[in-house]
């Protein structure tokens, strides 16, 4: 593992050969085309209403625009206007339909609806909503009613998080299977919040990195592995029950009930030091053969590990592998709803591939079920080598709508 301040062997190696991975950004630009989805899906939309909102064990769309907002505003009722105009206009955007219609009241006023993705499919857009815990302060009232899970993330061994990147009152997760349906939602919802709030910061992502349903195949990230093939599923409705819905009785049960705590960490990766490493270490390091993803004590990609089997040098599995380290076992039993996708950002300043995992997790308590697991991961897992945590947060995900007229948060404010 190294510091923030240590450069690694292979970090330098990185940087040597910068400039011939630099040409390669283009790919990875061409992903945000009019995208299809990787696998058919019976579903041409998703409705708004629900138990759970939408977009958390839906089946993971392939693209991404996730942005974070700050309240501008300290009125309660201005703060409550929002999230209910935010609702009709998602109702309407899941739909395929134009915000408001889409027409103008008049020549000299603005379109309802920006206008881009007139003409496109719904694409299977969801789009969830999430409350971050510097909501729960004194402008609208809410510091009594804060779950004592809800609070930022602590700052994990070897993070070096950009404060640009992190946080934020509010959060939109807009998932769908064209980017320009999902770039259109979150512009037409920062545009409805004008006054109201503004864009802390925002990750478009391609890729996704995990399934959320039996159906879909396991994906890959951009080391090249098969990423997500342990996620909690749709239908495993008891460990779902247990690792990401809130529940009644628990902190915040009251008006949390049915929801869930979304937790977004940017990750960066090393992408040309890894490319340059021998296959041999890819596959320690993670714990799973890489063309099938099959653990490495044997098997097919969901044959179970076996972390007892030695080999020539000990473990067949090592021991701070990623698998292992993040494998229930070790654990507390924990498992995680994650939602992921890969990002492309270009190329920092000295040539190298801005890219990596924008990590995506849905848990009942994150105090509990997300930050034991990462702070030993930080500190033991052997990927941190080629990994940089620069961007992290944490909102409670309310409960769906249940009605035609009902709005995200409606449990919190009433």
């Amino acid at each position: 593992m190294t510091g923030p301040s240590h450069l690694s062997r292979r970090r330098l190696l990185g940087a040597a050969g910068a400039g011939a991975l630099a040409a390669g950004t283009g790919a990875a630009g061409y992903a945000w085309g009019h995208g299809q989805p990787v696998e058919p899906a019976a579903a041409t939309h998703h409705p708004f209403e629900g138990e759970h909102q939408a977009g958390i064990v839906t089946p993971a769309q392939d693209r991404l625009h996730f942005a974070s907002f700050d309240v501008t505003t300290d009125s309660r009722d201005a703060l409550v206007t929002l999230l209910r105009a935010w609702s009709a206009a998602a109702r309407e955007m899941v739909r395929g339909e134009a915000v408001g219609g889409g027409a103008a009241t008049s020549y000299d006023a603005p379109p309802r609806d920006t206008g881009e993705a007139l003409g496109l499919p719904a694409s299977r857009l969801t789009l969830t909503f999430g409350l971050g815990p510097s909501l729960f302060d004194d402008r609208f009232g809410l510091a009594a009613r804060r779950p004592a899970s809800l609070q930022r993330l602590p700052h994990f061994p070897a993070d070096r998080l950009d404060p640009a990147r992190s946080d934020g009152d509010l959060c939109v997760q807009a998932c769908a299977d064209d980017p320009q349906v999902a770039v259109h939602a979150i512009r037409n919802l920062a545009r409805i919040g004008f006054g109201t709030v503004a864009m802390r910061w925002a990750q478009l992502g391609f890729g996704r990195t995990s399934s959320t349903t039996q159906a879909q195949a396991t994906p890959r990230n951009l080391f090249g592995f098969k990423d997500g093939t342990a996620n909690l599923k749709a239908e495993e409705t008891r460990a779902l029950r247990d690792f990401s819905w809130v529940a009644p009785d628990d902190d915040g049960g009251d008006w949390l009930a049915g929801g869930s705590y979304l937790v977004a960490r940017r990750i960066s990766m090393a992408i040309e030091p890894w490319d340059r490493t021998s296959l041999r270490e890819q596959e320690a390091l993670v714990g799973r053969d890489r063309v099938e993803g099959a653990p490495l004590s044997g098997g097919a990609e969901h044959t179970e590990p076996d972390f007892e089997i030695q080999g020539r040098d000990g473990p067949l599995i090592p021991m701070g592998s990623h698998v292992r380290l993040a494998h229930p076992d070790f654990n507390d039993g924990v498992r995680l709803l994650r939602r992921g996708y890969n990002f492309a950002d270009g190329t920092d300043r000295l040539g190298r591939l801005d890219a990596g995992l924008f990590f995506i997790a849905f848990v009942r308590d994150p105090l509990r079920h997300y930050v034991p697991m990462q702070t030993t991961l930080s500190r033991d897992d052997g990927l941190m080598e080629y990994l940089e945590h620069t961007g992290s947060g944490l909102w409670a995900v309310p409960p769906g709508v249940t009605s035609p007229t009902g709005w995200v948060g409606e449990t919190l404010f009433t």
